[in-house]
């Protein structure tokens, strides 16, 4: 049994690209294409995104996927593209009535994480977004429901996913071309991938904490100093 389909934590067999790509072989990639486009779109956080750019990176390199690397990349992005255009105009539309649902998966909580992730990083939020799983599903949203200008919003969009796209493929394309036997574990190599792309949200978490911790200082000693001022008066 592969590792994915081992630990509970990454979901069921078919999150696993492997057992994808065995079940269906020529329709892996159309399956990859649907996943992708889901995942960036329709309110789905829990979709492997990550894990499948770079398996199929990995399978191209080592001919397990008979498709053209650079066309592939450019399907992929594609369908990136759509979700966010998907994902947006479903903020926009019927954004509000979601944000107050109270859901597995779509719920205030996590509508109200992205919206400190775009409130801090603007437009590149787009960007780097993308990296970050569940912000990379409810940044779109999130986008349509602050109305955010459409031209804006396709542009700074079209640059994540092309960035995402293309630097997660290429790694498993290019690790897949100096380790050809990387097949027969990228079990492995994908739980790697996948616990790469949570370090920013960790980093966030907590710089986020260290930064709550910070003002609350400052405000306990703003207090203390009032205090003493007070008293000083009597």
């Amino acid at each position: 049994m592969h590792a994915l389909a081992a630990v509970p934590a990454l979901g069921p067999k078919w999150m696993d690209p492997t057992y994808l790509l065995d079940q269906y072989q020529g329709a892996f990639f159309v399956i990859a294409l649907v996943i992708v486009f889901v995942e960036c779109g329709l309110l789905f956080p829990i979709l492997p995104g990550d894990s499948l750019l770079f398996a199929v990176g990995l399978f191209i390199a080592t001919g397990q996927v008979d498709i053209n690397l650079f066309v592939a990349m450019a399907a992929l992005t594609a369908a990136a593209f759509l979700g966010n255009v998907v994902g947006y105009e479903i903020g926009r539309g019927v954004g509000r009535p979601l944000y107050k649902r109270q859901g597995r998966f779509i719920n205030t909580a996590n509508f109200d994480k992205t919206n400190v992730f775009f409130d801090k990083y603007g437009n590149r939020a787009l960007v780097l977004g993308r990296f970050v799983p569940i912000v990379r599903t409810f940044i779109t949203v999130v986008a349509g429901i602050g109305r955010m200008h459409r031209q804006r919003f396709f542009g700074w969009s079209a640059v994540g996913a092309v960035a995402w796209v293309v630097s997660v493929t290429l790694l498993g394309y290019f690790l897949g071309q100096i380790f050809p036997g990387l097949t027969k574990n990228i079990e492995y190599a994908i739980l790697l991938v996948v616990l790469v792309s949570v370090i920013p949200m960790v980093i966030e978490v907590v710089k986020h904490r260290r930064e709550a911790r910070e003002v609350a200082a400052e405000i306990g000693e703003a207090a203390g100093e009032t205090a003493g001022e007070a008293q000083d008066r009597r």
